[in-house]
């Protein structure tokens, strides 16, 4: 973990010094990621956009108040989610991460972090067809993530995809673990169950 805020300390630096090739690093890991969370919650992908590249001027111009108390994805996210409020609440949206429930029966696909306990049939015995499918398959996924609500979405890119620390995600989205849980495991079930399906038809 040292390690890591090391390396991140030392890339805020980079970014301070302008330097183009560490900012190219950080975009090209986090931005699709930003665009697919601030989808769920502005009303078209193009204003998402929009705020994304307004976050990154954002984090350009701040990122000597990086302290790393925080991950630099937490930090990042914060930006952008104030901003993604703010669009939406003058689009007259409220947005909401406190998602409640208590699951649907299927905690045992998975583990205590999360993640699969056995990995959906589709992945098991990749064939060369299967590697021809690979693109059409994330398409897939991409399109399945950005059909699930805000909340669930905004979980799953965030601890899933961006393998944010549970207290980091909670206190981005200001929501209980417990929730967080629930959220993320609805949001796993369900891309279980499209790419279960989409391995019937491969």
């Amino acid at each position: 973990m040292s390690n890591t805020k090391n390396d991140e300390q030392a890339l805020a630096r980079l970014l301070v010094e302008g330097d183009h090739e560490a900012f190219e690093r950080l975009f090209r890991r986090h931005n699709a990621a930003m665009v697919r969370f601030c989808t769920g919650m502005v009303q078209s992908r193009q204003i998402a956009e929009e705020v994304v590249q307004d976050t990154w001027v954002s984090v350009l111009n701040r990122i000597d108040l990086f302290e790393g108390r925080s991950s630099l994805a937490s930090w990042i996210f914060t930006i952008l989610i104030n901003k993604a409020r703010t669009r939406a609440k003058r689009e007259g949206r409220v947005v909401l991460f406190d998602e409640q429930g208590d699951g649907d029966g299927l905690a045992d696909a998975f583990d205590g972090r999360g993640r699969w306990r056995t990995m959906p049939a589709l992945w098991d015995d990749l064939t060369p067809e299967r590697h021809v499918a690979g693109r059409s398959i994330l398409q897939h996924v991409e399109a399945v993530i950005a059909t699930l609500p805000p909340a669930q979405r905004a979980v799953l890119i965030l601890r899933g995809q961006q393998e944010l620390d549970p207290c980091e995600v909670c206190a981005l989205l200001d929501i209980s673990e417990g929730n967080m849980r629930v959220l993320l495991h609805r949001a796993r079930v369900t891309l279980r169950n499209a790419l279960d399906c989409l391995n019937k038809d491969i």
